[in-house]
């Protein structure tokens, strides 16, 4: 069996998640962290035995049970690393206590809710202010494409469809995708492309390169409160999280919705599934016939 010293196998563990799985660099930094903290507790982790890593629970104590979560996912694909690579000859990571996390709902916007945004963006726009047209075509592609922040911040002028109705972009982990443009959001990024100020690769130009996310954050809270919203509940992620959710109330496949986002996991795209299930439980709580009736035996 191969040996490793133990800090240079989680170099090597790291670098192969960048390499391989395109992570992000803060997904490499709290994967370093929490594993060398492993290290430090039980020693070079490979050739830790399972007693030692059972014993990481109590030690884990003190943590919020999302970073516990987070530590025990580390280790577990580290230990796989290990096997693969011949330095160990089983993986004792099935010792660590998986604990019990729900990852919360994200907040919701009805579709009410948007009406009430776009009929505020639409009225403003007529007025062909450049900065009323921007702020519609960003709206459009936060709900229409369902376009990170950052994403959308940051799009080049090249990624601008000329016939083809998708924006070509690069999202989280370096991962090409296209994202397909609705016929409103072409029609709002026609009308910005008019009036945008030239000299820039940006299709959305500031003076420090392109509009930055706490902009476009503000940006969009001033908006929820011109609509009559509470401006708490309105966020651009909140705008991504409406886009995924109404797809998927109106019959769009799991998988489809994990390509439009961008997911590279399956699993962060079934939070879906929780959101439109409690949206149905809500639904049949209020317009069932027997809702709300007592029913006797």
């Amino acid at each position: 069996m191969a040996t490793r010293a133990a800090s240079g196998a989680v170099a090597a563990f790291l670098d192969m998640l960048a390499a391989e799985r395109g992570a992000t660099r803060n997904t490499l930094d709290a994967y370093g962290r929490d594993l060398r903290a492993s290290e430090e507790a039980v020693g070079d982790l490979c050739a830790a035995g399972r007693e030692q890593l059972a014993r990481l629970a109590g030690q884990w104590a003190h943590l919020a049970p999302s970073s516990v979560a987070r530590r025990i996912s580390a280790l577990r694909q580290f230990f796989a690393f290990a096997v693969d690579e011949g330095w160990r000859d089983d993986d004792p990571s099935t010792a660590l206590a998986r604990p019990q996390t729900r990852r919360p709902l994200p907040k919701l916007l009805s579709h009410e809710d948007v009406a009430k945004l776009f009929a505020v963006l639409e009225e403003e726009a007529a007025s062909d202010s450049p900065a009323a047209i921007r702020m519609l075509a960003l709206v459009e592609l936060l709900y229409g494409s369902g376009l990170r922040a950052s994403e959308l911040v940051s799009l080049p002028l090249s990624a601008v469809p000329r016939d083809a109705p998708f924006l070509s972009l690069v999202g989280k982990g370096g991962v090409a995708r296209m994202v397909p443009v609705s016929s409103r959001a072409r029609n709002a990024l026609s009308r910005w492309l008019e009036v945008r100020p030239q000299g820039s690769k940006y299709l959305f130009p500031s003076r420090n390169a392109y509009l930055s996310r706490i902009r476009l954050y503000q940006l969009i809270k001033e908006l929820a409160a011109r609509a009559g919203l509470d401006a708490s509940k309105v966020s651009p992620h909140v705008l991504r999280h409406a886009f995924a959710t109404h797809l998927l109330e109106g019959g769009a496949d799991l998988r489809l919705l994990q390509t439009l986002l961008g997911h590279a996991d399956i699993s962060t795209t079934q939070i879906y599934t929780h959101v439109d299930a409690a949206r149905l439980v809500a639904l049949v709580n209020a317009r069932h016939p027997l809702a709300g009736e007592g029913r006797s035996s």
